[in-house]
């Protein structure tokens, strides 16, 4: 059936669009995120990628920049005093609208009041000229040997980790696995704090193994991954995501799955300069 073709971009536009007109609708109000994802109909795991991906920045700071936009409108066009402005889009107090809007402005909202021409500088938004190789893939079931780790994804020892994986095996006398390490990221980094953050570092094997100690053993179910690969720096790959959420995964008329993405590394940073770097992104689709 061709008509019934997965969420296109113009969709999640769509659902993009009516946050931001409830977030301009509701500007005095507290505004609270689970609700914002209901309204979006996002996964609550997806919602803050693909709102960040098309708004070019966490949807929590786009609140508070729609908040503090209004309120450089209102100083501009209108003669309300700037505590009635601050209550009007939701600050408790006039205090906390100016520092918010010194952060934002570099300027005090007295000072913009009387200063009509200074010029308000909008974020960088994502760029979308990263060349990415994609793909739809149906990936079979795979075994994997695997260690959970806990804490900010940037700070994990994933080379002492692999090495352990490693040592098992060779302690066990099992079948080599595949030395592409394979690490499955369970939460996002936007919601989730960086203390409670789930990685398992996986390795995938020929066989099914028995669990010892911290080192666990699962069977990952077949599915449907769009798989990009990606060349160069670990450090790019935030804004890699952000292209990739907002960019490529509505062009590619997919509609995500909730469950965690994953990333295959193809080459060892410890030998491989990192512009060099593969990266396999697999995110898991309908």
């Amino acid at each position: 059936m061709e008509h019934s073709k997965k969420t296109t971009r113009e969709e999640y536009q769509k659902c993009v669009n009516a946050v931001v007109d409830y977030i301009n609708l509701h500007l005095g109000e507290e505004i609270d995120l689970k609700s914002l994802a209901k309204i979006s109909h996002f996964s609550p795991f997806y919602f803050h990628r693909i709102m960040k991906a098309f708004l070019g920045e966490p949807i929590g700071t786009f609140i508070v920049r729609t908040r503090t936009e209004a309120a450089a409108r209102l100083l501009r066009y209108s003669d309300l005093p700037i505590a009635d402005i601050a209550y009007r889009i939701g600050y408790s107090s006039p205090s906390s609208l100016s520092k918010v809007f010194k952060q934002f402005y570099g300027i005090s909202p007295n000072k913009y009041r009387n200063n009509k021409n200074f010029v308000i500088m909008k974020p960088a938004i994502i760029s979308p000229d990263l060349e990415l190789k994609k793909e739809i893939r149906e990936v079979p079931a795979r075994n994997v040997i695997y260690i959970r780790l806990f804490g900010d994804y940037k700070l994990n020892d994933y080379g002492g980790t692999w090495m352990r994986l490693f040592q098992f095996i060779k302690e066990e006398k099992l079948p080599m696995g595949d030395m592409s390490p394979y690490c499955i990221y369970h939460d996002d980094p936007k919601v989730t704090p960086a203390d409670k953050l789930r990685t398992d570092v996986c390795m995938v094997m020929p066989v099914a193994v028995t669990p010892k100690g911290d080192i666990g053993f699962k069977q990952l179910p077949a599915g449907r991954y769009a798989v990009f690969t990606y060349k160069g720096s670990y450090e790019h790959l935030q804004s890699v995501y952000d292209t990739i959420y907002g960019k490529f995964i509505p062009e590619m008329e997919c509609t995500l799955r909730d469950e965690p993405s994953a990333e295959r590394y193809l080459n060892d940073p410890c030998e491989t300069k990192p512009e060099e770097l593969l990266t396999e992104i697999y995110i898991p689709v309908e």
